[in-house]
């Protein structure tokens, strides 16, 4: 199908061509056929012999039929799906638009008859509201939380610290309190108590 080149290699490529022999109409189709995708003749047959391999297809066997098949079977869903739509559409104009609109219609009706012209009421402009500047009694359910927690764990720590603190009692003084704390853990607590 292509020309080789008189080095032995080809045009886009390093490998060798082979000639297949074909038809004079098959290959006046192949050749019409892959100019559409503007390739070599060769990556267009490389091209359809990977897309027959990868999804397992026989173009003279049973491949086709199972395609076609499927394409027809979500045919059907697609429209089963339409018909829903419609039917739910339909519905809806029933029941709430067609209502709505002769409603509508009739009130429309009415006021053309009565022939007045609605009365404008004043509006009334609302005082501006400026108690919320004033200081209030309460906190916000999240900042609440939030404090519960905070003190809740705070609460946990100092029981932490005071199940480490021992009485000591030495021969000679007084008896004092000794806390068994690592310095690590001390220099983490000054630093939160700061």
């Amino acid at each position: 199908m292509e020309k080789q080149s008189t080095n032995g290699k080809s045009k886009k490529g390093t490998g060798a061509y082979s000639n297949i022999t074909v038809k004079k109409e098959t290959a006046i189709r192949f050749r019409s056929y892959s100019k559409r995708f503007n390739k070599s003749h060769s990556e267009v047959l490389d091209g359809m012999v990977q897309y027959f391999k990868e999804n397992n297809l026989d173009p003279f066997g049973e491949g086709t039929k199972i395609i076609l098949d499927g394409i027809k079977k979500l045919e059907r869903q697609m429209m089963k799906k339409f018909d829903r739509l419609i039917a739910i559409i339909k519905n809806m104009e029933k029941t709430s638009i067609r209502p709505t609109y002769e409603m509508m219609l009739i009130l429309y009706e009415a006021y053309v008859k009565d022939g007045r012209k609605p009365r404008r009421e004043p509006v009334q402009i609302q005082e501006e509201r400026k108690d919320f500047l004033e200081p209030r009694n309460t906190v916000p359910k999240v900042q609440h939380d939030r404090m519960l927690q905070e003190f809740n764990e705070y609460r946990k720590h100092c029981n932490e610290i005071l199940n480490k603190v021992e009485k000591v009692e030495p021969m000679m003084g007084k008896p004092y309190l000794k806390i068994n704390m690592g310095i690590g853990e001390f220099e983490k607590l000054k630093y939160h108590l700061r």
